[in-house]
C-alpha cells in the first residue's frame, strides 16, 4: 500500500463567508459538519493512515525572510490506497465540500526519501 497526502483546500473567500455566518448557524453547519466528518473517518478508519487535524494561521519562510501569510489550506489527513485514484474516490462528497465551505481536496502520494 502506498502513503498519500489529502490536503483540504478552500477559498479565502468561503472562509470570510462561513465566518460571517450568524453565530447559531454557524454553530449548527459545524456539529454537522464533525458528524459527517466522523462518519467518513469512520468509513474509512481502515486506510486512514493518519487523521490529521485543522491548520492554524501560516507563516512563510524564504530567503527574504519570515512573515504570516495567508494561504487555502484548511486541513490535512493521510490515507493508504494502492493507486491514487482509489485515494482520490475515498474524499468524493467529502463533508469538507458538501457541508464546511471547503474548495476542494487535492491528493498527491507521499514518496520514499531517495537513496543517497
Amino acid at each position: 500500500m502506498k502513503k498519500f497526502l489529502a490536503v483540504f483546500l478552500g477559498t479565502p473567500g468561503g472562509t470570510d463567508a462561513w465566518k460571517a455566518m450568524p453565530e447559531a448557524d454557524r454553530k449548527a453547519k459545524e456539529r454537522e459538519g464533525m458528524q459527517g466528518w466522523m462518519k467518513w473517518a469512520q468509513d474509512h478508519a481502515a486506510d486512514l493512515a493518519d487523521m490529521g487535524g485543522p491548520l492554524g494561521k501560516t507563516t512563510k519562510v524564504s530567503k527574504q525572510g519570515i512573515e504570516g501569510i495567508r494561504n487555502e489550506m484548511g486541513a490535512f489527513s493521510v490515507v493508504s490506497a494502492n493507486s491514487q485514484e482509489e485515494a482520490a474516490k475515498m474524499f468524493e462528497n467529502h463533508p469538507h465540500f458538501m457541508i464546511f465551505p471547503g474548495d476542494r481536496v487535492e491528493v498527491m502520494e507521499i514518496l520514499p526519501i531517495p537513496k543517497m
